[in-house]
């Protein structure tokens, strides 16, 4: 339940409350913190910049791309965490520089 105005389904939000399962309040498009989440913004920036012709090409983009990514750079991400956790709480779940 990530509370996103594209998953609007009433069955989904109907569940918990029949379940009495406690929902965490959050606001909508809230920054997401997962680490994981950057380094595919990452892959993204990559791939498109080089602009791959058809899926065999985007495959194979990527896959050199993804070799690339030096295991420094995750673990900053992974670093970086409190960081983002910190602004996230300061901003009360609103936008932040991430």
């Amino acid at each position: 339940m990530d509370n996103e105005p594209k998953h609007p389904s009433k069955v989904v939000a109907k569940w918990p409350k029949d379940n009495k399962v406690k929902v965490l309040e959050r606001p909508s498009q809230s920054p997401d913190l997962n680490p994981i989440e950057h380094l595919w913004a990452e892959m993204k920036k990559r791939g498109l910049a080089r602009r791959p012709t058809n899926l065999t090409r985007l495959h194979h983009l990527c896959q050199e791309e993804w070799d690339k990514i030096h295991p420094t750079y995750c673990g900053k991400l992974v670093e970086g965490y409190l960081k983002r956790l910190t602004q996230v709480k300061q901003f009360k779940g609103n936008a932040t520089k991430y």
